[in-house]
């Protein structure tokens, strides 16, 4: 099979012949049609995120295709199902082995594409604003990096909770896609002063934080009492130091969330959020942002449009049929 390969951390990785894998025991097989890239895609190959695999790999967290074989012990699945995997690796190739109790079924409402770039954005977004802050209708929610992968599905699920959003991100098109996404207040990142902006529209209840660095700490400025900032990544390079004092003087909490960590000691709350999402989507109140949508022997274009960020929502790998 055809396997977009990383051979050394730090090196760019290459598209090559690689072996297909066989299922283990628990696994089923799929005949990969699309994987969703993700900045920690980006870290994974430079070797700095938490879950990195020794080299050589496959980068490529979450896919969507066929099933194409059973593992021993595989009961639920049935050779042609659609289903849509967050295996955490292995995902940019023809075929990947992936435990079962990752694998989720996909609704004849989506596509494959819309699927393989829908678990972890929509996922952490939910879990993050539902799960962890407790978002409540009417409360103000500021989300950074409000055109990201994530961030646009923060706006989206923000909104359907109640919310009022304020979104921020550079420049016009990015605001537009934010606007898009269901914003009521729009602020560009490259220009805006945030915290006094911020304080100018009521304070934030709620951060939603995939970016780090002087955008942490001017919504830690701009928080109301009792706000809760959501750290999701550090997109900035940047990870922000926070004085135990400053938490005191608003009452605020700084909650951490990592998506795929539910998997190894709450899989049920993952679960149960991804069966909601999925249920949204088919009632017609999610809109998936697909911002590029490039074939495997593109895929360094597209983790390259991830790094310099220019995109505006998922970037979705496809493999021929």
């Amino acid at each position: 099979m055809r396997a977009f390969v990383l051979h050394d951390h730090g090196l760019s990785p290459t598209l090559t012949e690689h072996p297909a894998p066989s299922p283990g025991s628990g696994q089923i097989r799929l005949r990969i049609v699309a994987c969703g890239l993700n900045f920690a895609d980006l870290l994974m190959i430079r070797g700095t995120y938490q879950d990195t695999p020794e080299p050589p790999f496959i980068p490529g967290m979450e896919v969507a295709g066929t099933v194409d074989a059973l593992g021993p012990e595989v009961t639920g699945f049935a050779v042609g199902d659609r289903v849509a995997v967050f295996g955490g690796r292995d995902g940019l190739a023809e075929y990947g082995c992936f435990d079962a109790s990752r694998a989720v079924g996909i609704p004849d409402t989506m596509d494959d594409v819309t699927a393989a770039g829908f678990q972890i954005a929509y996922g952490t977004s939910h879990l993050a604003l539902d799960h962890r802050a407790r978002l409540q209708p009417g409360e103000t929610l500021l989300v950074l990096g409000a055109a990201g992968g994530v961030g646009l599905t923060a706006v989206e699920i923000g909104k359907l909770m109640g919310a009022r959003v304020i979104a921020c991100a550079g420049g016009a098109d990015k605001l537009e896609a934010a606007r898009r996404a269901g914003a009521d207040h729009l602020l560009d990142a490259e220009t805006a002063d945030l915290r006094t902006e911020v304080k100018s529209l009521g304070g934030a209840d709620v951060v939603y934080d995939p970016v780090g660095g002087a955008q942490f700490e001017a919504a830690f400025r701009a928080c109301n009492p009792e706000g809760r900032l959501i750290t999701i990544g550090f997109a900035s390079g940047d990870i922000p130091q926070i004085r135990a004092n400053h938490l005191m003087v608003k009452n605020l909490s700084v909650l951490g969330l990592y998506w795929g960590g539910f998997l190894q000691f709450r899989p049920d709350i993952l679960t149960g959020s991804l069966a909601t999402l999925m249920d949204w989507h088919a009632e017609g109140r999610l809109k998936p942002q697909i911002s590029h949508v490039l074939p495997l022997d593109r895929a360094e274009e597209g983790l390259e449009l991830l790094r310099t960020r220019r995109s505006t929502g998922k970037i979705v790998i496809t493999l021929p049929a």
